[in-house]
């Protein structure tokens, strides 16, 4: 622990002190708001949280271990260091308080004691470490009911084995790492707010369902359901378990007229069987599997429009950004599907693109996913907490070889609530040309015109369209690149 002195930080480790990220990302938040703070970050000191620590300019003493709590603070004023402390802990208490619900009954001590008394009819919403995921979901099954496991960094043998005891049990295991679904017209997780209509997706990849939701809905096109499985879903390894029972339910489900199966990169044995299932089905399928040589989500919208029949409208654009100075292209992205899309887009133009976060500041491109798991264990998703991106936004611009950055800003209930706020400041510090994909509707809650015209006025141009945006930034560099 430091002392505080003028200009001085105050960093202590709590031993065995555990608090979810979602919850410490709100604590931060509440003390960084009190008077004489500079500065505030509660997290677990991973050994990702512990780099960002150090970027911060705190120095964070080489003891800790993931299972300690980080309690760090710098001061404006060293007065104000028992007011913040005693912030922090009314903070963690708040915090508490609302993991438990605030309910005044004893919470149930098991999944099981609590599926005792759930509809038959309920999906049961997993979100607990990844590693633990497999007891919760699998007492859900047992019990009768579709999963969504939102959980990520869920072992892909324990995957393999839910899933086939859901096939076993004609259920549906939405997952791992199932950031978004709308089931019975109701999102879950990082969901866009969409109109019900004559579409039904079944999705291994979340944020590229995001995208067709928020392409579609531009297009006026409504959506029933949208099924998300998971991204290893159509991997070798699980063989499209999951896909398959979703796109059986479509094909029953009287509302839908056409299903979408839109998917990271699979396996092409996977691919191919899945294709021959579709072709059995009464309703008609489209695919979007991403790919090389594949069309990109936004051409699969538009084919998707016009099997519907209905006029594809022009993607919006808003603000113009300027030439690239430098010749790399550096993408920050906080959705996979839409980093994966953007990397597959650029590397047919630019040859070698690389993911890593240390690639960044590398010699050559790089777009990395910041919502991959190994950048979220012990943080909260970036889309909800943008402090690492952030982070590496700045050294990015810094870069003299940076010719244009390209980033993604997800909308949906779930997300960070004004996520363009958070961003407009950093960006209007830039020179270097930015390009930004704001995926969203008109319904989202954080204001789809509100948010594009924030980015627009830092000085950012703007598109709906991920692949459009790619394709603009690889323009911009020209000869540069």
């Amino acid at each position: 622990m430091t002392d505080p002195s003028p200009g001085t930080t105050h960093v202590e480790l709590r031993a065995g002190a555990y608090a979810d990220s979602v919850a410490l990302l709100q604590v931060s938040r509440t003390v960084q708001g009190l008077d004489g703070v500079e500065a505030a970050q509660v997290a677990m000191a991973t050994e990702l949280n512990v780099d960002v620590l150090t970027s911060m300019g705190f120095e964070v003493p080489p003891t800790a271990t993931p299972n300690d709590m980080v309690v760090a603070i710098r001061l404006a004023d060293p007065a104000a260091l028992d007011a913040a402390l005693a912030g922090v802990e009314e903070a963690l208490k708040n915090a508490s308080r609302r993991s438990e619900g605030g309910a005044e009954l004893a919470p149930h001590r098991t999944t099981a004691a609590a599926l005792r008394e759930a509809d038959p009819d309920a999906v049961v919403l997993v979100s607990v470490a990844g590693q633990h995921a497999l007891v919760e979901a699998m007492d859900a099954l047992d019990a009768g009911h579709d999963v969504m496991i939102f959980s990520d960094n869920v072992p892909l043998e324990h995957e393999v084995a839910l899933k086939r005891a859901a096939a076993d049990r004609g259920r549906l295991v939405m997952g791992p790492d199932c950031g978004t679904a709308v089931v019975d017209g109701v999102g879950l997780g990082f969901a866009n707010v969409v109109q019900p209509g004559p579409v039904g997706i079944v999705a291994a990849s979340g944020t590229g369902c995001q995208q067709l939701l928020a392409l579609l809905d531009h297009a006026g096109v409504g959506v029933s359901s949208a099924l998300g499985v998971g991204g290893r879903d159509l991997s070798a390894e699980v063989g499209g378990l999951s896909a398959r029972e979703a796109l059986r339910r479509l094909d029953t489900d009287p509302a839908v007229e056409l299903a979408v199966l839109v998917s990271k990169p699979p396996a092409a044995s996977v691919a191919a069987e899945l294709e021959k299932y579709a072709a059995d089905l009464a309703t008609p399928v489209e695919l979007a599997l991403l790919g090389a040589d594949q069309p990109d989500l936004t051409e699969s919208a538009e084919r998707i429009l016009t099997r519907l029949g209905v006029p594809v409208p022009e993607w919006p654009v808003v603000g113009t950004a300027g030439p690239a100075t430098g010749k790399l292209l550096r993408g920050l992205f906080v959705g996979g599907t839409l980093a994966g899309e953007s990397t597959l887009v650029a590397r047919a133009a630019l040859g070698t693109v690389g993911t890593e976060l240390g690639d960044l500041t590398g010699p050559g491109h790089a777009i990395v996913d910041f919502g991959d798991d190994s950048l979220t264990a012990g943080r909260a998703h970036p889309m909800i907490d943008p402090t690492l991106r952030l982070d590496r936004l700045a050294q990015v611009a810094a870069d003299p070889a940076t010719g244009v950055i390209v980033l993604d800003v997800v909308l949906g209930h779930g997300a960070e609530a004004d996520p363009a706020t958070l961003l407009a400041p950093a960006l209007a510090e830039i020179s270097v040309p930015v390009i930004v994909t704001v995926v969203g509707t008109s319904s989202d809650p954080q204001g789809l015109d509100r948010q594009v015209q924030v980015l627009a006025e830092a000085g950012a141009e703007v598109h709906l369209s991920n692949a459009r945006a790619t394709r603009r930034a690889l323009e911009l560099l020209g000869s540069n690149a």
